[in-house]
């Protein structure tokens, strides 16, 4: 398995430090008797950009959402910015740990989730305020730096009825912020948007990414995870399948399944990408490496 630190090297994107920032190890679901996840082990150090991919139904979103403990997981070890959690304890000092590891993870849905009663400062110093107990004054100094940061300067006083989906997204992505987490996690941020929408978005992702932030997308933009993330993880039935840099699990996949997938979600949603890779139908195979952008590199 490719390590963080020779991802960014080759990759040449984000600097990837020697801390370890995430880290899963064992970590099952079950819903009932459906099994979702099955044995997940992850690292992820500071300032890397991890990007999941996968049909849907394999337990990307399950996964993301238990590392914050918005689902909880059935048996497994978590570790968030230095906070373990051994899952499926109880008490109050399993309470406490995962209070702890949520303080540590600021998380973006698919649904923008914003009070529709409330404008995009107040919604962004909501958290800081009720939470961190932060004094007024200062979270809204925060929340207009962060607002200003993802390009909505001019509608810091607007509420949701007035903002585009892909704005309503960003002040999202700054309520998010505002906790000042150590890790982000988005998951499918661009799915609920029209497509002129979607670049704005990823865009301030790509900001976030340059700037340090260790994240954890989940996402079914192909580009955006060429582009941008410093290794990129397949996942399919609950278990992590393969991974790498991007140039490897796109252009070279060693996994028939990695490779089955390719073949048939990227001329529909990645055609320009898929024509790169020599696809032009969906189904068809993946050509030879030496056939692809870049063959040396990934044999």
């Amino acid at each position: 398995m490719a390590t963080p630190e020779s991802n960014a090297g080759r990759q040449g994107r984000h600097h990837v430090g020697r801390e370890v920032v995430v880290k899963v190890e064992g970590l099952h679901k079950y819903f009932g008797r459906n099994h979702v996840l099955r044995g997940v082990d992850l690292e992820v150090h500071k300032g890397e950009v991890v990007v999941l991919i996968g049909p849907s139904g394999s337990g990307k979103s399950t996964f993301l959402r238990c590392l914050n403990f918005l689902e909880d997981p059935t048996s497994g070890d978590i570790t968030i910015g230095g906070v373990h959690v051994t899952c499926g304890g109880h008490g109050s000092a399993f309470k406490r740990a995962v209070h702890d590891i949520r303080m540590k993870c600021g998380m973006v849905f698919q649904e923008f989730n914003l009070f529709p009663h409330k404008d995009a400062t107040e919604n962004v110093i909501e958290g800081p305020i009720l939470v961190k107990g932060e004094k007024k004054d200062e979270a809204i100094r925060r929340a207009h730096d962060l607002l200003t940061k993802v390009g909505l300067a001019e509608r810091m006083d607007y509420f949701p009825s007035q903002l585009s989906g892909g704005q309503k997204q960003r002040v999202a992505i700054a309520r998010a912020m505002a906790m000042d987490p150590v890790l982000m996690l988005f998951d499918e941020p661009t799915s609920a948007l029209d497509p002129e929408l979607i670049g704005e978005v990823l865009k301030v992702m790509k900001g976030l990414a340059d700037g340090g932030m260790t994240m954890i997308v989940v996402s079914h933009e192909m580009g955006f995870s060429r582009d941008v993330a410093d290794r990129v993880v397949y996942m399919d039935e609950g278990q992590f399948i393969e991974q790498g840099p991007p140039s490897q699990v796109f252009f070279h996949p060693r996994d028939e399944r990695t490779r089955r997938f390719l073949r048939h979600v990227l001329p529909e949603k990645e055609p320009e990408h898929a024509a790169e890779l020599g696809i032009t139908e969906v189904g068809q195979d993946l050509p030879a490496p030496e056939a692809t952008p870049g063959g040396a590199e990934g044999s």
